[in-house]
């Protein structure tokens, strides 16, 4: 994790200065009067680079629709936003949940509390749940081509 995160940024960093300053300042006269050296221009990027990133950064997350957009997708993208989660989701949540829904609808219609419409949308749910249960998928943005290629025989029609 600390290499993912903080050694890569660092080289990252370190390796683009060194390629902007060797590359284009060394190239550029007039740009090579203003840095002769390589720790001020270093300095001056960091200090005007970090605020304007910054600050881009800011708006992109704030202000625009585009981290917007980049989550949609994402979200429409991920698989686990239409099935369970492996693990104590599918093993124990999700089980559990179907078997109180049954044992409520059975009370209900014992006691005639229960409408034709009321028993119908609760019958919709644990059909849901049983699916997601043998490994299916629900939702109503679900995208067949995209999920069936990924998991061939996975998918509940």
């Amino acid at each position: 994790m600390g290499y993912a995160t903080y050694l890569n940024f660092v080289l990252g960093y370190g390796s683009t200065l060194v390629t902007v300053y060797y590359l284009a300042l060394k190239s550029s006269p007039a740009l090579l009067d203003i840095f002769p050296k390589f720790v001020p221009f270093a300095m001056a990027a960091t200090v005007i680079g970090v605020p304007i990133t910054v600050v881009v950064g800011w708006v992109h997350l704030k202000r625009s629709p585009a981290y917007r957009s980049e989550m949609d997708v994402g979200v429409e993208a991920n698989p686990y936003n239409y099935k369970i989660i492996p693990g104590y989701w599918k093993e124990a949540f999700v089980p559990l949940f179907l078997e109180l829904s049954m044992q409520v609808r059975q009370l209900s219609q014992a006691q005639n509390l229960l409408d034709a419409d009321a028993k119908s949308r609760m019958e919709g749910i644990e059909r849901k749940l049983q699916t997601l249960i043998d490994g299916g998928y629900v939702g109503s943005t679900w995208r067949p081509n995209v999920l069936r290629s990924r998991n061939p025989g996975k998918n509940a029609p």
